[in-house]
């Protein structure tokens, strides 16, 4: 049902109920023996910042409907922007500067902006392709001493807009607020256009399956997910980490921060918990003060599941949601219970459990397809136990990919009070009803004997204590594809004689033998470093492993 209603105003409400307590705390730097200083914005301070940022950019001529670019660094500006944005009704705008030039360019091309709120060097690009972007009217330059580049300085928005008397405008439920671009893993990278009520949907969600409380303290890995913690009264640390590398974290400055600021959640993906794991269980350290940790882009291995519990009080558990850029959260586990009930299962082959589904999210599996699916009725839903194609309905389900009809229209299945969303994702529901994932639609492989489901497999062959991690792909066609494992070994165990090669396969082949999921396989390749996404450093891209695996066959 539309309503009133603007993200930005859970941030107003945060204001009034915890004025003084911090919303965004910021490692500013470190003194002369290294310990790390803070700055910080609380509710109230970044509540007033926010309406002076939207209040200036309606001075510039911003107007609901602007599509703005933002692209600045995690940090107190970042956050402030963003509900400064969503107060003036115009869309915010967010690319993944790890997909490199060429994807950035993809989107901007595609976005069209009506400005820019970047670093300097952003703007510097703007400014020399102007022809490229000759819609982007709005700019503000965000830090930097430099070369201004035609725009406006963050310092002289919020100057303008505390001086404005300009009556913020009315947004509806329904209205967009943001377009968030996918991360290109199994494709180009797709912008998912966000309404503000879809982002309310997600903080009621959040905070009511994970007991999220006021005046709790998060360190989230990823930026976007600092909103969720300013609609819910929680504080919110930025990392001293590169967000697009969490795979080359610094262990002792999350571990630090996590210290200093009595921090009671983090967020980060399987690749940033992987090496904080190892490097507690080396240095044999524990985290008392964490309540739970979420990790999220991929499946989280249980080496890491094990090391997370190990180093978490008994109360605590690491909790993997599944989801992704066009519908989150869709469902969660814990780590205890997969340790205890559904990881055996896993390394069976059955899957991946990614749990229990959201109150108000409804998930269904219809027989897997590649073809549009227009309406409901046309789709076979499968039974308990029956591996096939991830539908979802519910709040948090985006609508539409920003001019990509096309998409949108492969991606959703119209029903009678509304559309299902196609995952990409192939799985099964147990009898419990908790949600299994078996991979990527895209990732599976058609040999003549039937469809291989790559989580499935792959699972077989991670259980030799010398994998770190393996990929499934198919060499050829569909339907006589030949399936090829690409092995990462663990560090130091890369085999690098070919008596040492041959041992590796005869030992990961007379697993796979034992199994019928994958006694088909006949060849294994070793990948010193297997090619993962940008943003979580864990997906692993198949696609490109596969054209990989056809020049060494």
């Amino acid at each position: 049902m539309t309503r009133v209603l603007n993200i930005a105003d859970r941030l107003r409400s945060s204001a009034a109920a915890v004025p003084n307590q911090r919303a965004v705390v910021f490692p500013a730097g470190r003194d002369w023996q290294g310990r790390v200083s803070y700055t910080h914005l609380t509710f109230q301070q970044l509540d007033r910042e926010a309406d002076q940022i939207a209040r200036g950019l309606i001075e510039m001529g911003v107007r609901p409907g602007n599509r703005l670019i933002l692209m600045v660094r995690p940090s107190l500006e970042f956050i402030a922007l963003t509900f400064g944005v969503f107060r003036t009704g115009a869309i915010c705008t967010l690319i993944d500067p790890g997909m490199g030039r060429k994807g950035i360019f993809r989107c901007l091309d595609e976005v069209a902006p009506d400005g820019f709120l970047a670093i300097p060097a952003v703007q510097a690009v703007r400014k020399m392709m102007f022809g490229r972007f000759k819609n982007a009217r709005h700019n503000v330059i965000v830090g930097g001493r430099g070369p201004r580049w035609g725009c406006r300085t963050y310092s002289e928005l919020l100057e303008s807009g505390a001086c404005s008397r300009h009556v913020l405008p009315e947004t509806k439920s329904t209205d967009p607020a943001a377009i968030i671009f996918t991360s290109g893993s199994t494709g180009p990278p797709k912008g998912v256009l966000y309404e503000h009520g879809m982002f309310d949907g997600q903080v009621e969600l959040i905070g009511e399956h994970y007991g999220v409380e006021r005046g709790e303290v998060d360190l989230p890995g990823f930026p976007l997910f600092a909103l969720f913690n300013i609609a819910m009264q929680v504080t919110t640390v930025i990392p001293e980490m590169d967000p697009t590398r969490p795979a080359l974290v610094n262990p002792e400055k999350h571990l630090e921060a996590i210290a200093n600021q009595g921090v009671t959640q983090a967020f980060g993906s399987p690749a940033l918990w992987n090496r904080i794991g190892r490097y507690c269980e080396q240095k044999q350290i524990r985290l008392p003060t964490l309540r739970r940790v979420l990790s999220a882009g991929a499946p989280v291995p249980v080496h890491v599941l094990r090391r997370m519990t190990a180093i978490l009080p008994d109360s605590a558990d690491i909790y993997t949601p599944y989801g992704a850029t066009e519908c989150l959260p869709i469902a969660s586990i814990a780590g205890r219970e997969v340790l205890n009930e559904t990881a055996a299962l896993t390394a069976q082959g059955k899957g991946t459990c990614v749990g229990h589904i959201f109150r108000s999210m409804t998930v269904r599996i219809m027989e897997t397809t590649f073809d549009p699916v227009p309406d409901i009725s046309k789709a076979r839903i499968l039974g308990n136990g029956e591996i096939g194609e991830i539908i979802v309905r519910g709040p948090v389900a985006t609508r539409e990919y920003f001019r990509r009809p096309d998409a949108t229209a492969m991606a959703k299945i119209a029903d009678i009070d509304g559309f299902w969303h196609r995952m990409g994702d192939t799985g099964y529901l147990d009898e419990q009803g908790r949600l299994w994932f078996c991979g990527r639609k895209a990732h599976i492989v058609f040999p003549a004997s039937g469809p291989m489901y790559s989580v499935c497999c792959e699972a077989i062959f991670n259980i030799h204590t010398q994998v770190y991690r393996s990929a499934l792909v198919g060499v050829g066609n569909r339907g006589a594809q030949r399936p090829v494992i690409v092995v990462e070994p663990e560090p130091g165990c890369f085999p690098e004689t070919s008596a040492a090669r041959d041992r590796f396969i005869r030992e990961l082949l007379e697993e796979a033998g034992k199994n019928s999921l994958t006694s088909e396989i006949r060849t294994v390749l070793f990948h010193r470093s297997l090619p993962v996404d940008t943003r979580h450093n864990v997906k692993i891209n198949r696609e490109l492993l596969a054209e990989w695996a056809a020049t060494r066959i």
